[in-house]
């Protein structure tokens, strides 16, 4: 007999991802076949570790229905072109990380090989994100809609983000779709003979049932983790910052559209302009710096006057070792955690809703969607992994403790090859739909001072006078572009400006 199909889906705990995931599946399921119960507690405080997201929010926004400029100004949200770094080589250096695409590529060959083989031959040129508009939009703190005549790509963006007022706005979108908010303490999770959960017991009494469970408990991992006891994959030896405090503060009007991510004597700090404020934090290593040492650093670098206190963060990199056990999903902290230099930790929650639709069970919970959950997640994990451990180690700074242990680390062989495949000759290559782009690994990759010894013979094969011609014109084309853009400020201005902005 077939399984019964869930009737009862109880997602614990609020905030961005419990929200995300509200307003996800209230939009993809048929509320007359399963009801969404949301419990959360106004006595427990939400935890955002950075207000930058990627690109893939957009599409997230655009599956909800939600108008761009309705929702930037509900959040007090700028655009964001990439993310600048700065002294993450060696004291003074600096490139962004742009999310566009560098130069247009041939069918036979892709365009950084041939910008690697004439500057190898002593060619000028430029810098490789003289060809990315994205970049070159950023360096001139500019932003808009690509002329749809231009035969350049359009620009990739994010966004930064209020991720209370974020949440706040998925909550009223959740609600009007059906989905009840419970508010209330859990004091008991209640389980079957054989470990399903079955119910939730709130402090005034009240009894939450459910056939599937979602947990958003932050941190606490109060369902995948301190009920069915799932452990958790500790990644500090690659990852050591394991402490962030953060902190407000007026803007001080520059509102560049990229997020800023400055190395620090144990860790990074952290620079995003929201409309009407900037946020600031540093992300740091407890092994090298006490908490007191790090708010007060934090503090002393504001570009502002300070909103509020120092908010203290604990946390450690990694993943439980199953992210869906039972009837218990675990999506956003619950899940785990990879630190937030690149940006991803809205991203993993919206994945992990997209996997959830995809694999959707009945009753029965069939082990093989449990099982390909659970891989594809850890895969996802372990390549972003990769991606955020490149910053650390591919670095020359060796004046303080924290900065000659990360440059000296062992690191993952998956990320190992990556260096070595892009060191011998410049290839790129991602594997099963992972986020980060060839063109991010490009970035990041020469960023961090990364040199290809060659380049993909294919190349020679074009004239050399050809491609340098090419070249030249796709260089001012770029520049031509971005510098018609209006001022990101004046773009925010015209299309989205929220009340009390700050801009």
């Amino acid at each position: 007999m077939p399984a019964e199909p869930i009737r009862k889906l109880v997602i614990v705990g609020g905030g961005t991802s419990g929200w995300m995931c509200a307003a996800g599946l209230s939009r993809m399921l048929d509320p007359r076949q399963v009801s969404i119960t949301l419990v959360e507690s106004d006595e427990i405080g939400t935890i955002g570790v950075g207000e930058a997201t990627i690109p893939s929010l957009q599409t997230f926004n655009r599956l909800l229905g939600l108008d761009e400029a309705e929702f930037m100004r509900e959040t007090k949200a700028t655009f964001k072109l990439g993310i600048e770094f700065s002294d993450w080589t060696c004291a003074g250096d600096r490139y962004l990380h742009p999310f566009g695409v560098y130069g247009i590529h041939r069918q036979e060959v892709k365009f950084h090989h041939m910008w690697l083989r004439l500057q190898q031959a002593g060619a000028d040129v430029g810098d490789i994100g003289d060809y990315n508009l994205s970049l070159a939009a950023a360096r001139l703190n500019r932003f808009g809609r690509r002329d749809e005549r231009s035969s350049l790509p359009a620009l990739r963006y994010a966004y930064h983000l209020d991720a209370g007022l974020y949440a706040r706005q998925l909550r009223r979108y959740s609600e009007a779709r059906g989905v009840v908010r419970r508010e209330g303490m859990v004091s008991a999770v209640n389980q079957r003979e054989d470990g399903f959960l079955s119910s939730l017991t709130l402090r005034d009494g009240a009894t939450i049932e459910g056939d599937l469970f979602i947990d958003c408990t932050g941190f606490r991992a109060l369902l995948i983790g301190q009920t069915l006891g799932i452990g958790f994959e500790d990644w500090t030896h690659w990852l050591p910052c394991d402490r962030a405090v953060a902190q407000p503060c007026e803007s001080d009007g520059s509102f560049v559209p990229y997020t800023r991510a400055m190395a620090d004597s144990a860790g990074w700090r952290w620079q995003i302009p929201l409309q009407h404020r900037t946020g600031n934090g540093y992300v740091y290593s407890s092994a090298h710096l006490d908490d007191d040492a790090a708010a007060a650093r934090l503090t002393a670098m504001l570009p502002g006057r300070a909103l509020a206190d120092p908010l203290r963060l604990r946390f450690k990199a990694g993943h439980r070792h199953k992210l869906w056990d039972r009837n218990v999903i675990a999506l956003g902290l619950a899940g785990g955690f990879i630190e937030p230099l690149e940006s991803t930790s809205i991203h993993l929650v919206q994945t992990g809703i997209s996997r959830l639709l995809l694999l959707f069970p009945d009753c029965g919970f069939d082990p093989a969607l449990i099982d390909e959950f659970n891989r594809s997640s850890q895969l996802e994990y372990e390549q972003i992994r990769d991606f955020v451990i490149l910053h650390y180690k591919a670095t020359r700074r060796d004046d303080t403790e924290f900065w000659r242990g990360c440059r000296d680390m062992s690191i993952p062989d998956s990320l190992r090859h990556k260096i070595e495949l892009f060191r011998a000759g410049g290839r790129i290559f991602r594997y099963a739909d992972e986020l980060f782009t060839e063109d991010s690994w490009l970035a990041v990759m020469l960023g961090q001072g990364i040199t290809p010894e060659g380049h993909d013979p294919v190349a020679d094969v074009i004239p050399s006078g050809e491609m340098q011609r090419a070249l030249a014109s796709l260089r001012g084309a770029v520049l031509a572009a971005a510098e018609a853009l209006p001022g990101h400020a004046d773009f925010i201005r015209s299309y989205c400006l929220s009340e009390g902005a700050k801009v």
